[in-house]
């Protein structure tokens, strides 16, 4: 072991580090997508693979061994929209997280006006802040619109004119990411049975990712926080900004 460490160079570390942030990156590009699960179906084929030439399975072995030679090209045509993402992130100067330091503190403060003029309005409204967990899952069902969060957009996509004013909206790295997007409702039967849509959305969502959705009632502009499952309801606008900065300033360092 201590002959090994001692053979090492510089480029072999740099190497090593090179793929690991690599690795790294990928999995932080295609988290929370259907990307996943086609990786994990192309990792079953090659352990299927593998398998077919230890149990003398030739049919099964060619058939395979022919897809699998064109993976690059598979690769290649399942994943096009994450690697086109994938290069507009580089584009950016976003790779690793660099340049991915939003001012968050102004961020919230547009989401808490917006929700103020939502509820003074009485315009119902569904706003998912991402943290930890990906929600690309969610943000590829709806509109993408990757814009700044601004109080005039969030109060314009939740007009009861706009097309997209059914759905939510998904804050992801600080701009709205999508309009328009479908959450899981909840199935849990303890929920109450007052709760409209929205707030079942709200809950769904929350019981399966770290994210924190706003909700406005469109029946009395009442504003609820929902985060792992619970809700808080009846906020006022100071109570929901001072919530959101306790929860997400911190965490941006």
């Amino acid at each position: 072991m201590a002959d090994l460490i001692t053979q090492l160079r510089w480029q072999d570390l740099l190497d090593i580090t090179l793929i690991a942030c690599g690795v790294y990156w990928i999995i932080h590009l295609i988290r929370g997508t259907r990307a996943v699960q086609v990786l994990l179906g192309l990792v079953f084929l090659f352990l299927t693979y593998l398998a077919s030439q230890s149990l003398e399975l030739y049919t099964l072995n060619w058939v395979l061994d022919n897809f699998l030679s064109s993976i690059l090209l598979v690769i290649v045509v399942l994943f096009q929209n994450d690697i086109r993402r994938a290069l507009m992130e580089v584009g950016r100067g976003s790779l690793f997280g660099v340049g991915e330091r939003t001012e968050y503190r102004t961020v919230l403060e547009e989401i808490s006006k917006a929700v103020d003029t939502l509820a003074g309005k009485r315009m119902g409204a569904l706003i998912v802040l991402e943290r930890k967990v990906g929600l690309n899952e969610y943000i590829e069902m709806g509109t993408r619109l990757d814009a700044r969060v601004s109080k005039e957009l969030l109060s314009s996509i939740f007009l009861p004119t706009s097309p997209l004013h059914d759905g939510a909206v998904v804050v992801q790295r600080g701009r709205v990411a999508a309009a328009g997007c479908f959450l899981p409702l909840t199935t849990d039967p303890r929920v109450s049975r007052t709760l409209g849509t929205r707030h079942r959305a709200a809950i769904g969502l929350t019981e399966e990712t770290d994210a924190i959705v706003i909700v406005v009632s469109e029946e009395t502009g009442a504003v609820a926080l929902v985060s792992e499952g619970q809700i808080s309801q009846n906020l006022s606008a100071e109570a929901l900004r001072t919530t959101l900065r306790q929860l997400f300033v911190h965490e941006m360092g």
